[in-house]
């Protein structure tokens, strides 16, 4: 089905397509109390919410629209290990041990999915498997090069094939180096939020939905105000993307501008038989190449191709996108060029200047979370609960993040999003070279 708008585009995701949401939550319509006011009722918004609910602490959660409407229950599903910077920020930055410490959290971040979907029986499709694929010999040498290096710095290991070898990982032509590795994976994202917002409401945290949060008043203690009510905490965390203006009133600018939006886009295929997906990606696990603008796929637990890829630093919908990415899935696997087209979609990323994540404070009792880069899934996880702990005075790992330097985008609101277009121009050529 073609698209002939933004809006439309927004609509047709699979995710929403493929679960039965429960009944809209009332917005807040009084003044309220807590201890805790969290913004955001994406991943990293409920995870902070259940594990400062685990600590005692009161926790109201206010979400401009719906629970996991944005990135986070519209994305390529895939939990990653690893940052989206690499490991340099860390080392450049923090030291080899701290570097090493963010690392280990990594790990655990994408061990923390799985245990959250065993503690609270979230059934979403969660499979353990990923392959980094290169399509040229300098991209190959380069994921040979950081592959050895993860295992020579950080005990990393994974399966490297080159040539031949490679359609042991994956049944295509397109690459010529892959590397299979056991602790990265893939779920339904929706599925997974939705199933992290009913263990947090049972265990009494209070989530309101379409309560955009209009204006912040900050000090000693914090008053959210929504259109209809407010609540005053003495803690907050921003956790909902709050600081970009695309996604709603600006609560926090003094850290807006260290964020671009980035949009991303997904097709999904109608159902394929089961013995063809088995053929093409062996193992069934999600895929990503190494190049600056990446394509990223996977098959859903339907026998859906889920193809992501294109970006768009404009905030506008690519031309031509349903039949550009078609393309795109075709040159990789012909088996589908002639597959039909049951959904696409898109939504935005919020990525950093140096793609590490960004995580810090405002105050003495307002704390943030943003940056994720497109390595979302897992890492909000970790993020939830590391701001819980800093919530609890226990700041260690919290504050491994929060000592990372960030820039900002360079240009103002006028001028980043032009200036991003001419390096991502730029970092495209290299990647066809």
């Amino acid at each position: 089905m073609l698209l002939d708008s933004d809006t439309q585009l927004n609509q047709n995701s699979y995710y929403e397509a493929s679960v039965q949401r429960p009944a809209l939550l009332p917005g807040v319509q009084a003044s309220l109390t807590a201890d805790v006011v969290v913004v955001g009722a994406g991943f990293a918004g409920l995870s902070a919410a259940t594990e400062l609910a685990r600590k005692g602490y009161q926790v109201v959660v206010l979400e401009a629209d719906r629970v996991c409407s944005g990135a986070s229950g519209r994305n390529g599903g895939q939990v990653l290990a690893g940052y989206a910077s690499g490991q340099e920020p860390f080392e450049q930055q923090l030291g080899r041990d701290k570097a090493r410490l963010a690392w280990d959290m990594s790990m655990a971040s994408v061990q923390l999915v799985d245990e959250r979907v065993r503690e609270f029986g979230i059934d979403c499709d969660w499979v353990r498997g990923y392959v980094h694929v290169a399509d040229s010999p300098r991209k190959a040498r380069a994921l040979q090069q950081e592959m050895a290096t993860l295992r020579r710095d950080y005990g990393f290991m994974t399966d490297v094939a080159t040539g031949t070898d490679v359609q042991r990982h994956i049944h295509s032509q397109r690459y010529c180096a892959s590397a299979y590795e056991a602790t990265s994976g893939h779920l339904h994202p929706l599925k997974y939020g939705l199933g992290l917002a009913a263990a947090a409401r049972s265990m009494g945290v209070k989530i309101f939905e379409r309560s955009a949060v209009l204006r912040l008043e900050r000090g000693a203690k914090l008053v959210a105000h929504t259109a209809q009510g407010s609540v005053q905490a003495q803690f907050g965390v921003l956790a909902g993307n709050c600081t970009l203006p695309e996604y709603g009133p600006r609560v926090a600018p003094d850290i807006a501008a260290r964020i671009m939006p980035v949009g991303t886009y997904i097709i999904g295929t109608a159902p394929l038989d089961a013995a063809l997906c088995q053929r093409l990606l062996p193992g069934n696990p999600a895929v990503c190449d190494n190049n600056f603008v990446l394509d990223y796929f996977r098959f859903s637990g339907d026998h859906r191709m889920l193809f992501g890829g294109r970006v768009s630093y404009t905030t506008r919908t690519p031309a031509n996108l349903q039949a550009v990415m078609a393309q795109r899935m075709g040159n990789i696997f012909p088996q589908l060029h002639d597959a039909s087209i049951d959904f696409c979609w898109g939504g935005f990323v919020d990525i950093s200047m140096n793609r590490a994540p960004d995580f810090g404070r405002l105050g003495d009792n307002l704390y943030y979370l943003q940056g994720f880069s497109g390595h979302g899934v897992a890492l909000t996880g970790l993020a939830g609960q590391v701001v819980a702990q800093a919530v609890a005075g226990q700041a260690e790992r919290f504050d491994v993040f929060a000592s990372l330097r960030h820039r900002e985008f360079p240009g103002g609101e006028l001028l980043r999003t032009p200036s991003l277009v001419l390096g991502t121009l730029y970092h495209r050529l290299r990647d066809v070279l």
